[in-house]
């Protein structure tokens, strides 16, 4: 493997936190909220471009990683988990509402979606390939967490 490829295969599995032989996608999300204090430096429009910045780079990042392991959707693969799991905390970064609490809710919501690959993630999961797809499901997956805080907070503070 050359240098720039082993620089690849260390960001998509995360860092590091992808490879732990026992729940590598409980670590690589658990990896992910060291971000939550840059999200919050970045203020809500920032950290949307952000994210859509780490999930496109996921993209190129998470299919050359399978490609070099020679798998697909490998469970070392986290890099996909620390994009989902940013966009969870959206909704709490735009009301302010950041809090350890929320922090574990969101945590827990994610990795339930992203275990559970409720529709349309257990759709894309079987059905598209490469690094869209490694990143597609986990994207999702944070998008449906996202939409269960907001739901909540919006229904709760009105």
């Amino acid at each position: 493997m050359s240098w720039l490829e082993r620089s690849i295969v260390f960001c998509g599995v995360g860092f590091g936190s992808g490879l732990l032989p026992k729940a590598p996608g409980t670590f690589g999300s658990a990896f992910a909220l060291i971000f939550i204090p840059i999200w919050l430096a970045f203020g809500f429009i920032h950290t949307i471009l952000a994210i859509v910045l780490m999930s496109l780079l996921g993209i190129y990042i998470c299919g050359k990683t399978a490609q070099i392991m020679q798998v697909h959707d490998d469970g070392r693969i986290v890099w996909d988990e620390f994009a989902g799991q940013s966009i969870t905390f959206l909704p709490l970064i735009y009301l302010g509402q950041m809090s350890f609490f929320w922090v574990l809710i969101g945590f827990g919501l994610f990795r339930l979606f992203d275990v559970w690959k409720p529709w349309p993630i257990n759709v894309v999961d079987r059905q598209v390939s490469g690094g869209v797809g490694i990143m597609l499901d986990d994207i999702i997956a944070g998008i449906w967490a996202a939409l269960c805080i907001w739901a909540y907070l919006h229904f709760t503070m009105t």
